[in-house]
């Protein structure tokens, strides 16, 4: 029987995280404001912000542009330390094409311990793309920069054709963050990454539209067993 790539490779990303003690966490679609973006150090004039990237109800609610969006209730509720994975489907106000979706699926993990360092995230998203795409493939990480952690970073792994292409963003999870979280930075240390799942099985498997994973098209979906 065939089964949806986007549901398999959730699968096998869950069943990776879990035999690292992660937790997986689900939340609502329909998001409030300060849990989307002010509790995550995102500022009033952030261009994720505006209108044309982000879906506003008219009640002053948002479709939830990020699973990022459960990080902080999460840990009001959980109290670390915590390791977290959050898969879900998010909501972008962008044009439909090969390669953008209004909505798509996305997965955030984030862990909170006393003594992690940069060198525990390394290793966790090295671990993550080389279980996903095999041994072989070649990881590198760059500095990026992000509002929600301090320092942020990209993941690039090498295509065949010789050319690096980013995959994930992460970082260690910013100070301010930590405090909205009720937490003291000085006493706790957290990463964060999330990537886009449906970009991940585009990767994997060479899929150049990405509209073909919501078509219900029998022959496509045959494809994966």
């Amino acid at each position: 029987m065939s089964s949806h790539p986007l549901s398999s490779l959730i699968t096998q990303s869950v069943l990776f995280f879990e035999k690292l003690g992660f937790e997986v966490v689900e939340g609502p679609e329909i998001e409030e404001e300060k849990f989307n973006f002010d509790l995550l150090n995102i500022g009033k004039d952030h261009p994720a912000r505006d209108l044309q990237d982000t879906f506003y109800l008219n009640d002053g609610r948002l479709l939830r542009t990020h699973t990022s969006a459960m990080q902080v209730k999460t840990v009001w509720q959980k109290k670390p330390p915590c390791r977290i994975l959050i898969p879900g489907r998010v909501f972008r106000h962008e044009a439909t094409d090969a390669t953008h979706e209004a909505s798509f699926f996305q997965l955030e993990g984030f862990a909170i311990e006393k003594n992690l360092t940069l060198a525990h995230l390394k290793w966790v998203l090295e671990s993550y793309l080389k279980h996903i795409f095999g041994p072989k493939i070649q990881v590198k990480i760059v500095p990026h920069y992000y509002p929600f952690v301090e320092p942020g970073m990209d993941a690039l792994i090498k295509l065949k054709a010789g050319k690096w292409l980013e995959v994930l963003g992460a970082g260690m999870i910013h100070p301010k963050v930590l405090k909205n979280m009720k937490l003291d930075p000085e006493k706790w240390r957290g990463f964060a990454f999330g990537l886009g799942i449906d970009r991940l099985v585009m990767l994997k498997h060479g899929i150049d539209d990405i509209r073909l994973f919501y078509s219900n098209d029998l022959r496509f979906l045959k494809q994966f067993k």
